[in-house]
């Protein structure tokens, strides 16, 4: 069985020595990373299909670090954040963090709190990628039913029993059983619990 892709350090930070610090930081760790010195330039570049986190710096020229998590958001580009700072105040890290950081560490930072950061946030986007990816899946099965399928769901989910389903769709019972057996095939439930679990 195939593990996932090798994770990635995606670096943002205006300071040549320090991208060049962390670069050698996340290497010497085993960790890839690619380093940007502006908000744009990350914006810009093609994100691999991996696990991966966002080192950020909080004050940037031009588009600051906030600036950039919450132009991520408005894209939808599902990252978790660490944000290094060397001038960091309460209320940047409260905004932050309650903006959806993973992590919020000042400079000088400890090189082993660091790499802490950047392996836990690895984790975080890998669960978040295998719930978004259950979630697709699930997806898909859903639109593969058909509408009348659909509306045999809602109502076997709602615990309504066939003969109940038969009389607010005006159609037979044994119709239901068909439908009913359709709509378990088709979203892979072998149990009406699980139907239940995986419906919307």
């Amino acid at each position: 069985m195939r593990g996932e892709p090798t994770p990635l350090v995606f670096v943002v930070d205006d300071d040549p020595s320090m991208r060049r610090s962390l670069a050698r930081l996340l290497s010497s760790a085993g960790i890839e990373a690619r380093i940007f010195a502006a908000a744009g330039e990350f914006l810009a570049c093609e994100r691999p299909d991996c696990p991966a986190c966002l080192l950020l710096d909080v004050k940037l020229g031009g588009k600051s670090g906030l600036d950039l998590q919450d132009e991520m958001a408005r894209r939808g580009i599902a990252l978790p954040i660490i944000f290094i700072s060397g001038h960091g105040t309460v209320p940047t890290s409260v905004r932050a963090m309650k903006a959806g950081a993973a992590d919020f560490l000042e400079k000088p930072f400890d090189r082993a709190a660091l790499l802490a950061a950047v392996r836990q946030a690895f984790e975080e986007d890998s669960r978040a990628r295998r719930e978004r990816a259950a979630a697709d899946e699930v997806a898909r099965r859903i639109a593969s039913l058909t509408p009348r399928e659909r509306q045999v769901l809602e109502l076997v989910v709602a615990g309504k029993p066939n003969k109940q389903i038969a009389a607010d769709l005006g159609i037979a019972e044994k119709t239901v059983k068909v439908h009913r057996a359709r709509v378990m095939e088709k979203m892979r439930a072998s149990s009406l619990a699980e139907l239940v679990r995986l419906s919307p």
